[in-house]
Order: C-alpha cells, then sequence, then structure tokens
C-alpha cells in the first residue's frame, strides 16, 4: 500500500441530492465478510463506483480506467490495483476479459452476474456480444476459470490428492474437457472427483461425444457413495 501523508478527516456527506452507487446486498452479507485484503475491498469498490458510471445491459470497467482513477491511485500503486483485481477475479467477484484494440492490449472486468456471465460465456465461445460498446477492430479473449477453484466453487473442499489428481488431469486432458466435466457431475448431482475421471477416461477412450459416463455407471457411483455414508 502507498504510505499515506497526514490528511484531514473526512468531513461528512453533502446535504441535498447526490449521486449513489448501487451495491448487491450479496455482498455485504456474502463476499464482504470473505475479503480479506484491503487492497482487494478497494479495487472491488471501485469496479462497483465505475460500473454504475456506464450504461448498458453489460457493463464492464477497464483495467486502464482503474489505473487512472485518482482516488485509487492516492491508495494503490499499478501493481496492487492489479493484485486487487486478480484476487477479486480468484474470488469470483469478476470475470476477467482480455481485449486487444488498435494495436493496443487491455483488461476488461465484468461484475459476475446472471448478464456478466451470460457476455462471458459468448466471448468464451468466440462470439462478441453487441452489448459489449467495443471498437470494430476490438478482439477479445475470456480467461479460463482457475481448474483449483472450479473444483471447490463446484465439488468439494482440495485436498493436497484431489490437488495433485487435477495438475496430472490438466497435462493429460484439455481444460475445457474438465470444465465440461464438472458441470456434468454437478448437473446430475454426483459432486465427486471419481466420476468427473469416469467421464474424461470415457472421453478419452470412446470420444467427448458419448455425453459422459452412461446411466448404469452413473447408479453404480452413486449406490458407493451411499454405502460410504452408512
Amino acid at each position: 500500500m502507498k504510505t499515506q501523508g497526514e490528511k484531514k478527516p473526512f468531513s461528512g456527506f453533502p446535504s441535498g441530492k447526490t449521486r449513489t452507487v448501487p451495491i448487491p446486498e450479496t455482498f455485504f452479507t456474502d463476499l464482504l465478510p470473505q475479503i480479506d485484503h484491503p487492497g482487494e475491498l478497494r479495487v472491488t469498490l471501485a469496479c462497483f463506483y465505475h460500473l454504475a458510471r456506464r450504461s448498458g445491459p453489460v457493463r464492464y470497467v477497464r483495467r486502464s480506467e482503474l489505473e487512472a482513477d485518482p482516488a485509487l491511485t492516492a491508495a494503490l500503486s499499478p501493481a496492487e490495483i492489479r493484485e486487487g483485481l486478480n484476487r477479486a477475479v480468484a474470488r469470483g467477484t469478476l470475470l476477467h476479459v482480455r481485449v486487444e484494440e488498435d494495436g493496443r492490449t487491455d483488461d476488461l472486468y465484468l461484475l459476475n452476474t446472471a448478464r456478466g456471465r451470460m457476455a462471458y460465456e459468448a466471448i468464451r465461445r468466440g462470439a462478441r456480444p453487441p452489448s459489449l460498446d467495443l471498437g470494430e477492430s476490438a478482439v477479445l479473449v475470456a480467461d479460463r476459470p482457475n481448474l483449483f477453484a472450479l473444483y471447490e466453487q463446484n465439488i468439494g473442499l482440495l485436498t493436497p490428492l484431489i490437488a495433485q489428481e487435477l495438475e496430472e488431469a490438466a497435462k493429460t486432458y484439455p481444460a475445457e474437457w474438465i470444465e465440461e466435466a464438472i458441470r456434468i457431475a454437478v448437473s446430475r448431482n454426483v459432486r465427486r472427483w471419481s466420476y468427473v475421471r469416469g467421464i474424461l477416461e470415457r472421453w478419452a477412450a470412446e470420444g467427448r461425444d458419448t455425453g459422459g459416463v452412461d446411466e448404469a455407471h452413473r447408479r453404480r457411483v452413486v449406490d458407493s457413495w451411499k454405502k460410504l455414508q452408512r
């Protein structure tokens, strides 16, 4: 953090009509208790401020905007702003998209809302959401979610053994296979790495268009899991 010189105490909010910044209630109930890094908190709040100043169904904030924000840069260096953004992306608050436009590279950040996720998934599929007001020459690339974070968010606690298996799977299978296999496991309510691994092994042996493991295998996995719970 930047060292702060002596500053005057805050004189209070002005009277009369002032501009407000909408922040979802879940930020205070679910997200705020998890944020343990002051830089991440400052950057997250700055993103809400900049997103509120944009219009349109899908809003985004550029990293370059944050690095030019005098209020934010008074407290954080550019490197600390990037660290705060990376932490917010890893936590799932923001979705990160790289953009190349007119020979320059920048980073866009979408809020992880239903509309933000739809735009993000469209970009990952190679589409260009018309709701993003970017120039015609802009090229968008969406980051893939961190595999460990994806596992913890959808399957369960990450143990050292599972972490090792995930690393091996990442070396063996394409990233989109692992992501899709996890989604299939979640949709079938079998949140076990053994089930995800079974899908990947079957795709490797028979091709990805098999639709994952068959129903008989799913029942065997579910029955085995129920026995372990007794």
